[in-house]
């Protein structure tokens, strides 16, 4: 239950988080008001790595910040392996 739980989170915030990637990258083009870094990030570490990785690559955004080319990936491998961890108990 714990797995289908923590799994079904990951599956949710990383949607949420790269949705908020396309966002922010859209409203940067535009000129328009932004979205937080330390919100972006919040979502990451709330189970949003995946996703916030696959926006940044997806949507070109970010990916000149250190701290998003580095941090993204790590929450998001964190977050994968505990996912297997949590599966393979």
């Amino acid at each position: 239950m714990l797995t289908t739980l923590y799994g079904a989170g990951l599956m949710v915030m990383s949607l949420i988080t790269f949705v908020l990637m396309g966002i922010d990258k859209r409203r940067a083009v535009r000129g328009a008001w932004r979205i937080r870094e330390r919100t972006l990030f919040l979502c990451a570490l709330l189970l949003g790595g995946v996703g916030g990785t696959a926006g940044m690559y997806a949507f070109r955004h970010k990916t000149k910040h250190l701290s998003f080319r580095m941090g993204f990936p790590l929450l998001g491998a964190v977050q994968l392996l505990l996912l297997f961890y949590l599966m393979a108990r």
